[in-house]
This record gives structure tokens, C-alpha cells and sequence, in this order.
């Protein structure tokens, strides 16, 4: 069956009953390289068209057919695999498109790292998002996922409803989403929906590493569960750089480390000028004494987040809650 072409529709367009609402003005790219194929399509080449009867082959040469700023769309397949073997792979380096996966459970979309610990996927462009992939760590110590390069300033990067799976202790993540030294390069980061299994004990592991000030990042509903790095924290380290709007909010995470004292278990950085709200988090550790979510001299909102250091047990309001001396 062939797929029907159809311009823009100011009002949006039902079909066969069901209103498609989410409209976008851009071009649609589909890749696929799996083997599975229906009648009449084409194997994945990045000689075809891009169509989804003849889809290219490669994500990066599906993004290099996009255009910057023009709502382009790039649709991968359920059973599309690439393995990162170096920063030169995938780049994500035209503005304003978004990579949607598609499928579920080991169907999503794959990127295995597992030849090169500095193997990254580079993100140099403003605007862009990925969403609903799959990441394998099969390489010990596998610096970072994403990586702001150079002074680029990648705004607004967007990673949303992907999974992250270590392969054992030793062949892990190190760091999901690495930020450079340029001021504001990661204003408006937004990780959100995000399922991690880091199992990794041989470097400090961390979701997302911050190198320089930013505002508007929103860290939201992610799960994960870390291996034991006392005063590690899980979810997010910011150097000694404040941040502006910061909201980190409905996540869950289970780290049992058996000391928090310095690096907490949810986020970590000496910065004193915070703004913004961490509020609604669920948190698991074995450290009875510490038990810090961060350094609390953040001037950051705490509201509702709770924290266990000891098993079997119901987690505490952290930090305590506010007195008002009335």
C-alpha cells in the first residue's frame, strides 16, 4: 500500500475517524536498516529517497538531508541497529529537527557503544531532539552519550522517553549527557521520561554533567537505578556553576551508596545562587547519616522529596521541613 502525500492543513485533517492533531510544517525522512521488509519496499540505503517505502540507511545521513529551523522530522523504524564507534558516526548538527524512534521494548531503535570509551554522539545545533531510543553501554567506561563539542551551543536539547542500559559493572555509562565550558551552551536541556540501569563501578557515573552556568534546564519523571559510588550523585553534577530556573521534579532513583555526605544523591555542586525548585523526587540510599539530596547551600526550593537509608523502609521529607518559629 502506497502512502498518501498531503500539503499542510491549517484546521488539521481527519481520517477514517481519527483526527491527527499533531501537524508539523517540515519534510519526513524515514530510516530503517533492519531486514524485515514489506512488499514492494526497499532495503535501507542512504541512496534511496528517504521515503517510507525506501528508507535511507544511517541517521546521520537522514540528518544531513534536513533542513536547519524548518520543523524536518526524522522517523526511525522499529528494528533500525547502529553501533557508535566514534564522534564522527551520528551528529546531530542541524537545528531545530527531531529523531523520533519507533516501536517498543527491544523493537526501539538501537545505538550500541561498544568499540571506543570517547565514542559520542556530538550535539552542535540549537532546537533538537531524540526521542524513544535505546542506548547500550558495551564498552567499559564509555565517557558520555551526548556531548556539547567544542563552543558550540546546542540550546534546548531535548531527550526524551529513551532508555539507558550498562551491559554489566564493567561495560557502562559513564555519563549521559556532557555539557562544554561555554556560559549558556545548555539553557533549556530538558531530560525527561528517561528509564537508566547504570551498572558501572570503575568511574563516577552521572546522568548529565553541567561544565558551565545555565538557565531553564528541567531534569523530570525519570527512573533509575545506580551501582554503589559513595558521594555520587545520580541524576545531575554542576561543578562550582549556578543555575538559573532550575527545576528537577517527579524523578526516582536508587543508588545505595553508604555515604552521601558531600556529593548527595540527586544532584551535586558548590554553586551558593540557585534559582529554582527540586520538588517531588523519591530517593533511595543506605546512608543513614548524610542522607543529603544536595548541598543545601544552593538557595534552591526543596519541596516534597523523600529519601530512604535503610532498606525495607518508607522514605523521610528532605531536607526537614520548613519551621516558621510560630
Amino acid at each position: 500500500m502506497r502512502m498518501s502525500k498531503y500539503g499542510s492543513f491549517a484546521a488539521g485533517v481527519s481520517i477514517r475517524g481519527m483526527p491527527l492533531v499533531q501537524t508539523h510544517p517540515g519534510r519526513v525522512y524515514w530510516v530503517y536498516n533492519g531486514t524485515t521488509l514489506d512488499t514492494g519496499h526497499k532495503s535501507g540505503s542512504d541512496g534511496n529517497k528517504g521515503t517510507f517505502e525506501a528508507p535511507f540507511a544511517t541517521i546521520d545521513y537522514a540528518i544531513g538531508q534536513c533542513r536547519a529551523n524548518k520543523g524536518d522530522i526524522i522517523f526511525v523504524k522499529p528494528g533500525h541497529a547502529e553501533t557508535i564507534t566514534t564522534a564522527a558516526i551520528l551528529v546531530m548538527d542541524v537545528a531545530g529537527i527531531a529523531i523520533v524512534g519507533l516501536g517498543q521494548g527491544a523493537n526501539r531503535p538501537t545505538l550500541t557503544f561498544g568499540t571506543n570509551t570517547t565514542a559520542n554522539i556530538p550535539i552542535t545545533a540549537a532546537n533538537m531532539s531524540i526521542q524513544n531510543f535505546l542506548f547500550v553501554a558495551n564498552k567499559a567506561d564509555v565517557v558520555s552519550v551526548f556531548t556539547a563539542t567544542s563552543t558550540n551551543t546546542p540550546t534546548d536539547f531535548t531527550v526524551e522517553n529513551c532508555e539507558f542500559r550498562d551491559s554489566s559493572s564493567s561495560l557502562n555509562f559513564i555519563t549521559i549527557i556532557t555539557g562544554n565550558a561555554t556560559a549558556n551552551s545548555m539553557d533549556g536541556l530538558y531530560f525527561g521520561y528517561n528509564r537508566i540501569s547504570s551498572l558501572g563501578t570503575t568511574a563516577a557515573t552521572t546522568a548529565i554533567a553541567i561544565l558551565e552556568a545555565a538557565d531553564r534546564v528541567r531534569v523530570t519523571h525519570n527512573f533509575g537505578v545506580w551501582a554503589v559510588l559513595n558521594n555520587t550523585p545520580t541524576l545531575m553534577s554542576t561543578s562550582t556553576f549556578n543555575m538559573l530556573s532550575l527545576e528537577v521534579d517527579y524523578n526516582v532513583v536508587v543508588r545505595p551508596n553508604t555515604d552521601t555526605a558531600t556529593g548527595g544523591i540527586l544532584l551535586e555542586g558548590t554553586g551558593e545562587t540557585f534559582t529554582g525548585m527540586v520538588h517531588h523526587n523519591h530517593c533511595k540510599t543506605l546512608d543513614v547519616a548524610g542522607m543529603l539530596i544536595m548541598t543545601l547551600s544552593s538557595k534552591l526550593g526543596f519541596h516534597e522529596n523523600y529519601l530512604s537509608g535503610t532498606a525495607d523502609t518508607s522514605g523521610l521529607l528532605i531536607p526537614a521541613a520548613d519551621d516558621d518559629g510560630s
